[in-house]
């Protein structure tokens, strides 16, 4: 049985590389030629796609979502979901995390992949039953990182709860590229030996390692590897599917992919991209490799982020600097692993450090949130000297979060009765309530109503 593929060119490939800003157009243009090339899963909606699609697109996410499964007749859709974040920034009440999924499921998806930033599986629990519930295939990432506290044993531990959940199968999701191959080799047999669960790997090529880790972690038993079509591969993106396909063909691990179909694929991508670095929008450096990521841990999504957060402020030449704060925080706060929305609030808190030059002088209301508990437990304890530095006593909540919160999903429906024309509007005010307004009032030509304000995380690139 040959290794399986999941190509992400059209989720975290563009979200990796160009900030997510893939239009529905350009992903129909190649959608019939992936079809055909015989991959265990498209990876297509979920991450940063949402938010980008009403953000910056004008396009209905929900929209993209039915258009590309009408197209895709023999392949199965995957999406990334963050647990009871679900695509926001924030924690949502039950019933709006268990819609989500049902919708989700009922507009295209098969694969709903599971992560929660901070390993805390509480967070996992609805959006897991929900996918259960409604007939999807449950894949929970377990997000990797290392620090004192991520040893393989943590991993192995929280692989058995996992499955003990419910889950189908089980993802490695390395989304700084920082898992070494002998590691992966360990992590991955360790994991095999210790679950039934088939078992995914996910990386990125940033610090330059991916393909050596994606091997021997195949060596290991790994069942399925996540490539990008090789125009979206590379750099911050996952490694090439044609690359590993002339690399595996003819051994035991042979993924056995339609290569013609994958040329012509190519060939249409390309002249995507080409655009892109003619625009500017996909910057050069996000095409490098860089190997002091191995040592700062940050992940593609948030490295073209913190480019574009410095640029803007004309401070590119606080880069490394910024790069050398951010495994400061990171240890002040407990290690958390570097995945949204976890590594933008550790990414703009390193930069505000290094801008103000104070450390913690300012500090974003998402920090001190995390600090009350209010996404999790950190997978260490945070540092008591920085924790009172910026919440003083204030009490730090020990239970589920979104235990805290009521439903939310019949209350928006009624308030935004005369916009919303669907239960997927519903959720999408849910999510991203003031961009998503305009935008469905610019969709259905309608008048502008009240909008509440309320606080959003906005970031660009996600992991």
């Amino acid at each position: 049985m040959g290794v399986k593929i999941v190509d992400t060119a059209l989720r975290d490939g563009h979200q990796s590389l160009v900030a997510t800003r893939m239009t529905t157009e350009e992903i129909l243009s190649c959608i019939d030629e992936l079809d055909n090339v015989g991959y265990h899963a498209l990876e297509v909606w979920g991450g940063a796609t949402f938010d980008a699609c009403i953000r910056f697109l004008n396009e209905d996410p929900w929209d993209r979502l039915r258009l590309i499964r009408s197209h895709c007749k023999k392949t199965k859709l995957q999406m990334l979901f963050r647990g009871q974040n679900i695509l926001g920034y924030k924690h949502y009440a039950d019933d709006v995390v268990e819609k989500f999924v049902e919708k989700s499921l009922e507009n295209g998806i098969d694969i709903i992949r599971v992560f929660d930033a901070l390993n805390d599986i509480r967070n996992l629990a609805c959006a897991v039953t929900s996918t259960k519930k409604y007939g999807g295939h449950c894949q929970i990432a377990l997000s990797y990182t290392t620090s004192p506290v991520h040893t393989v044993d943590y991993y192995v531990a929280l692989a058995k709860e996992v499955e003990a959940m419910g889950a189908d199968s089980l993802c490695i999701k390395d989304m700084a590229g920082v898992l070494l191959p002998e590691d992966a080799y360990e992590l991955v047999s360790r994991l095999k030996a210790a679950t039934s669960l088939p078992i995914e790997l996910h990386g990125h090529c940033t610090g330059g390692i991916c393909e050596m880790t994606y091997r021997r972690a195949i060596e290991a038993g790994v069942d399925i590897i996540d490539t990008a079509l090789s125009p979206l591969s590379g750099g911050t993106s996952q490694p090439s599917t044609e690359a590993f396909q002339y690399a595996l063909e003819g051994t035991a691990y042979d993924p056995k992919l339609n290569v013609a179909a994958l040329e012509r694929a190519t060939a249409i991508m390309t002249k995507v991209k080409d655009r892109y670095l003619q625009s500017g929008l996909l910057n050069p450096k996000a095409l490098t490799s860089n190997p002091s990521i191995l040592k700062y841990q940050v992940p593609g999504g948030m490295l073209s982020n913190l480019m574009s957060q410095l640029k803007e402020q004309g401070a590119m030449d606080r880069y490394e600097e910024v790069l050398r704060e951010i495994p400061r925080v990171r240890k002040d706060l407990g290690y958390p692993p570097l995945v949204t929305p976890l590594s933008q609030m550790v990414g703009t808190q390193a930069v505000l450090n290094v801008m103000t030059q104070e450390r913690y002088k300012m500090v974003p209301k998402e920090i001190t949130e995390y600090l009350h508990g209010y996404y999790g437990k950190s997978p260490a304890e945070v540092d008591p000297v920085i924790r009172h530095q910026i919440i003083g006593d204030d009490s730090v909540i020990t239970h589920r979060p979104a235990d805290d919160i009521p439903p939310q999903f019949e209350a928006l429906k009624e308030k935004y009765k005369d916009l919303i024309q669907s239960d997927e509007d519903v959720l999408t005010c849910a999510l991203f309530e003031q961009v998503a307004v305009k935008f469905l009032q610019n969709k259905y030509k309608k008048e502008p109503v009240e909008v509440i304000n309320i606080n959003l995380w906005v970031g660009e690139a996600h992991v």
